[in-house]
């Protein structure tokens, strides 16, 4: 059996058109289908509304509620969590990522060439702006994370259970799912997608979600702000140091009867604003090293309910 989780947030609208092609896959999968539905804490009518128009659909399908909203992420782990499958898939609600993709992905874990298949977006049918902004998201996400990462980045994939059990092994907090996928291994292979417009509603994933996320992934994945932070430290020795020799000579000279201010409140500032940052960065890493040690789930579900299953 094919478990596919669907994260849900904001779909109000989309949810009619995406029973409909879940139904019309169903059909077409050489092997059983369960869809799990994840209910992030969405503000409108979408728990209502699959509790509503699930029953009628035919679908062996499990529908969870979390009690708030934790993030698309955190809900596809609760979702694989509460799977019942051999195969897994992770899909979007919005249909922007076709829901063919899901028996393209299937194929390949079926003829047991990967352990996990994950999503390239090749094409991106967005507005300019927005297609500028995932642009540059993902490049810094390339050069600072995952350089293994496709270029036009990944947000669904589909995986066999050995891999599903070692993902959910990862328990860390504030971490990337995506990035987690990589740092696995396995045998990964990729199928190329164009990303569809968007048809229902707006994007919950801002950018200010984006950064977060972003900031979460390099923190949790790579040394890089440590180093960049040795780094300033050693360029802001050597500077002192040539200030200092200047000011000596200078001084021994002649040229500075009386040691000036500038110097001295340059000297401070520089480096007062070098103390914050090293305090910023390492502070931020022993956050998240005392967040982890909490042990706290990444999701909790208030609800879950199940259709179409025997048992």
């Amino acid at each position: 059996m094919l478990s596919l989780v669907i994260p849900v947030y904001r779909n109000e609208a989309s949810l009619p058109d995406l029973l409909a092609a879940l139904q019309q896959m169903a059909g077409a999968l050489p092997e059983p289908l369960e869809v799990v539905f994840v209910v992030d804490g969405s503000p409108d009518r979408c728990h209502d509304i699959l509790r509503e128009r699930l029953p009628a659909t035919g679908l062996t399908a499990t529908l969870l509620l979390l009690t708030r909203n934790f993030g698309a992420f955190a809900a596809v782990r609760a979702g694989l969590e509460h799977a019942r499958g051999e195969r897994f898939a992770v899909m979007a609600a919005d249909l922007q990522e076709p829901p063919e993709l899901v028996p393209r992905m299937h194929a390949r874990l079926a003829g047991g060439e990967a352990d996990v298949v994950v999503a390239e977006r090749v094409l991106r049918h967005d507005p300019p702006w927005q297609r500028w902004q995932a642009g540059l998201f993902w490049s810094l996400y390339r050069r600072w994370v995952v350089p293994d990462m496709p270029p036009g980045g990944i947000d669904i994939f589909a995986c066999n259970k050995p891999f599903r059990d070692a993902l959910l092994q990862l328990g860390e907090s504030r971490s990337s799912l995506i990035a987690q996928i990589f740092w696995l291994g396995f045998r990964r292979v990729s199928v190329p997608y164009a990303r569809q417009p968007r048809r229902h509603g707006v994007s919950a994933w801002t950018w200010r979600k984006k950064m977060a996320y972003l900031s979460d992934s390099v923190f949790a994945f790579t040394d890089l702000p440590v180093r960049l932070l040795t780094l300033a430290g050693a360029l802001g020795m050597g500077v002192a140091i040539v200030l200092a020799l200047v000011v000596l000579a200078a001084r021994l000279l002649g040229q500075i009867a009386v040691p000036g201010y500038a110097m001295t409140l340059i000297a401070i500032l520089f480096f007062g604003a070098l103390n914050l940052l090293s305090l910023g960065i390492v502070g931020t890493y022993a956050w998240r090293a005392y967040e982890n040690t909490k042990q706290r789930p990444q999701a909790v579900v208030l609800r879950e309910q199940r259709f179409g299953h025997e048992h």
